[in-house]
């Protein structure tokens, strides 16, 4: 689920397909996202998921499977609190 959302919301903000985008996509090597994308990907996520990201986690997010397990677990540790 959390994925998928992050392909759907990458997908729309860089005008490409989600077939393009899989859990080893690199985002910038493979989709081509300068560090304005990054930060607009970042904020929608933050906003979609609830969450926040630290900007020296987001630094090693680069890899959209990392980042969807990323997301989950901090959606885990927010539903635990």
């Amino acid at each position: 689920m959390v994925f998928e959302r992050i392909q759907e919301l990458l997908a729309e903000q860089m005008n490409i397909s989600k077939d393009k985008i899989t859990r080893k996509s690199h985002i910038i090597n493979d989709l081509k996202a300068d560090s304005l994308d990054i930060v607009e990907m970042l904020i929608a996520l933050e906003d979609e998921f609830k969450i926040s990201v630290p900007d020296e986690d987001a630094k090693n997010l680069l890899v959209i499977g990392t980042l969807a397990d990323y997301v989950e677990q901090k959606i885990k540790e927010k539903s635990a609190k």
